[in-house]
Formats: C-alpha cells, sequence, structure tokens
C-alpha cells in the first residue's frame, strides 16, 4: 500500500463518497430505475446460441437481463439488483502500483440456478481517462441462504483466491468480508484480509468499496462507481 498522504486521502476520500451514497436512502429510485430502463433494458450478454454449424446448448443461457432469459432463482430475490452489466471507473492503491484510476466492467448473471455467476475486468486509465494497460480480472459465484447469509467466491488473476462471507445491509446494499484468502507463489505476499461493500446510490449507479487490513487498521484499497449498461 502506498504511504504517501496525499495519496491515501485520495483513495480514503474516494471510498467514503462511495460508501456514503451507497448507504443513502435514493426515494426516486424506482422512478429513475424505470427511465434508465429504456435503454438498457432490451440488452443481454451474448450467447454463441444462433452461429451456423453450432448446437444450442441443452441448458439455459447465462443472462444478465431480468427480462430475458430464464427466471430469477426465488432463492436469490435479495440479490436481485446486481443482475445486469456494469461499467464505469475507479480507484485503486497498491502496494506494487501505487495509486491509479481504472475503468471496469462488471458482470453479475444467472442460468435459472440458485447462484450468480460474477466477472470483472480492470483496466487501467491515464489522466485524461483513456485506457493504458490491461489490469486484474475476477471470476466468482455469489449464494445466498434462506438467513441471508451471502457467500462469495472470488478468483483473482493475480494469483488469489478469497471465500467471503456476508449479509445484505437493506434491499440495495450488501457487505461481505474474506474469511479464507489463498495467494500462490507468484500472487501478491502483501495482500491482507479485508471485506467488500456492493450497493446501489440514489442514482442508481452500483457502488463498490475493498478495503484491506495494512497493519491494525482497515484502508481502501480500490473503489468504483458503475453505471448500469444492459439489463
Amino acid at each position: 500500500m502506498t504511504e504517501s498522504p496525499d495519496n491515501t486521502a485520495t483513495t480514503q476520500d474516494a471510498a467514503n463518497s462511495t460508501a456514503d451514497e451507497i448507504r443513502l436512502d435514493g426515494n426516486a429510485a424506482v422512478n429513475l430505475a424505470a427511465e434508465q430502463s429504456k435503454l438498457t433494458g432490451g440488452r443481454n450478454i451474448p450467447t454463441l446460441s444462433g452461429i451456423d454449424g453450432l448446437d444450442d446448448l441443452p441448458v439455459a443461457e447465462d443472462t444478465a437481463n431480468l427480462r430475458l432469459g430464464p427466471n430469477l432463482h426465488d432463492g436469490l430475490l435479495a440479490l436481485l439488483p446486481l443482475i445486469g452489466v456494469w461499467r464505469g471507473a475507479g480507484q485503486a492503491d497498491s502496494a506494487s502500483d501505487g495509486q491509479y484510476a481504472f475503468g471496469q466492467q462488471l458482470i453479475f448473471a444467472h442460468d435459472g440456478e440458485n447462484y450468480i455467476s460474477y466477472e470483472s475486468r480492470i483496466w487501467k486509465l491515464d489522466k485524461e481517462g483513456n485506457a493504458t494497460d490491461q489490469d486484474q480480472r475476477e471470476t466468482g459465484f455469489w449464494r445466498i441462504n434462506d438467513k441471508d447469509e451471502i457467500e462469495f467466491i472470488c478468483c483473482n488473476s493475480s494469483g488469489v483466491v478469497e471465500i467471503f462471507y456476508g449479509n445484505p445491509l437493506n434491499e440495495r446494499a450488501w457487505e461481505v468480508e474474506s474469511a479464507s484468502t489463498m495467494v500462490t507463489a507468484t500472487g501478491p505476499a502483501e495482500l491482507g484480509p479485508g471485506k467488500r461493500l456492493y450497493g446501489l446510490m440514489p442514482t442508481n449507479e452500483l457502488g463498490w468499496v475493498d478495503e484491506r487490513m495494512v497493519g491494525k487498521e482497515l484502508r481502501p484499497r480500490m473503489s468504483a462507481q458503475l453505471a448500469r449498461v444492459v439489463g
């Protein structure tokens, strides 16, 4: 983690702003979502169905749009608002790269079964907001039981596999904490345990914050605000 006071403050401010907005109550959220869905409601993630010479899958395809594809499993209703494709930008601070801005695409999809698939792609941005280098990727699955206990299994391209547990904070926010972290021999040795907060802001953007233990305190490592582009 970069120790520069200015860098730490910038990352902290970005994370605090995101977390505060997630916890706000957006009274007009339903009306805003209806208006936004006029643009995004007809979109979905691509599949291989319909390609000449290739048989369709004999099971349901993934969908990131609740209007298309299989119905969402009843056991996932507490996670329903996450379903979609989200894009935006954020701020990171790491021991290896210091502080930098990044772009992100985040996909929460389902196939009718009792889990949600998760995929994240991150790329670094220059001062003008242009993409420069590929950064880390994540893939995994979210599950939730009838006691509203969340399980998030996350595999990171840097060589990290984590299991997070948590609960919904309300109908629009979810917090999970790492219970098990495994790092490969070439992975980030400095990565400490942490927690993540995901939630919808009053603008219906999806915000998230990843905090990690540095010494004896949690510090923001990454945070972002993402707009729905599919679903």
